[in-house]
C-alpha cells in the first residue's frame, strides 16, 4: 500500500546521511552555506523531494494536481507534525497546494522551481522503486511537462531544476540547460533565469 511518511523508511536515511547542502539536489537548487531558498516544488508527488530541501532550510511550496497523491501528502504531512521534534520543524518549512502547478504557479513568483518528469521514456528494463511505480499508476502520464516547463521558466525568478534520469534524452522543445548537476542515477537540467 503507498503511503507518504516523512517518520520512517528511506526519507530518514537520506535525512541522516543525505551530506546535506553538498548533495545534488541542494547544489542543482542554489543552496549555498549561507543562501536559503524560496522553492517551487511544481511536481511534489510523495514531497521526499522537499522535505529534503525543507530539512536544509528552504521554505517549499507543494503542489501536486493528484486528488490521490494530495490526500496522501497531507496524511503524511499530519503524521509528520504530531510526531514533533526535528519533523515537525522541517514540515513547517512546507506548504501544500492542490492544485495544477501550470494555473498556480504565475501567481507565487518563486526564486526556485523545480519539477520532476517521473523519469519519462527510461531505457532501462529494471522496475522502479514500488512507490515510484504506485505513484505513476495513480497519476497516470504527464504529457503536459513541456507546458510546465514553459510556465515555470517564465515565472521562477531565479532558476528551474528538472529532474530526470541521468541518461536520459535532452527533452524536446525545451531550450538547452545552463548547465547539469550530474549524480549516479539522476541528472538535474538547470536553467538560470535570473
Amino acid at each position: 500500500m503507498l503511503k507518504c511518511s516523512f517518520v520512517e523508511g528511506p526519507i530518514l536515511h537520506r535525512l541522516k546521511y543525505g551530506k546535506g547542502r553538498g548533495q545534488n539536489l541542494a547544489k542543482a537548487v542554489g543552496m549555498k552555506s549561507n543562501k536559503n531558498r524560496n522553492i517551487v516544488d511544481a511536481t511534489a508527488g510523495l514531497g521526499y523531494d522537499a522535505f529534503i530541501l525543507a530539512s536544509l532550510g528552504a521554505k517549499v511550496t507543494l503542489i501536486e494536481r493528484s486528488e490521490k497523491i494530495y490526500k496522501l501528502l497531507q496524511d503524511g504531512i499530519a503524521e509528520g507534525i504530531l510526531f514533533g521534534g526535528e519533523i515537525s520543524k522541517i514540515i513547517g518549512r512546507m506548504n501544500l497546494i492542490f492544485g495544477d502547478s501550470k494555473n498556480i504557479l504565475p501567481n507565487l513568483s518563486p526564486e526556485v522551481i523545480l519539477i520532476d518528469t517521473m523519469y519519462k521514456d527510461r531505457k532501462k528494463t529494471a522496475l522502479v522503486k514500488n512507490d515510484m511505480r504506485l505513484v505513476r499508476e495513480i497519476v497516470g502520464p504527464d504529457s503536459d511537462y513541456t507546458e510546465l516547463i514553459e510556465v515555470a521558466l517564465k515565472f521562477a525568478k531565479n532558476r528551474v531544476v528538472i529532474k530526470q534520469p541521468r541518461y536520459a534524452e535532452p527533452l524536446k522543445d525545451i531550450r538547452q540547460s545552463s548547465h547539469q548537476i550530474l549524480g549516479k542515477t539522476i541528472r538535474y537540467d538547470v536553467h538560470m533565469v535570473a
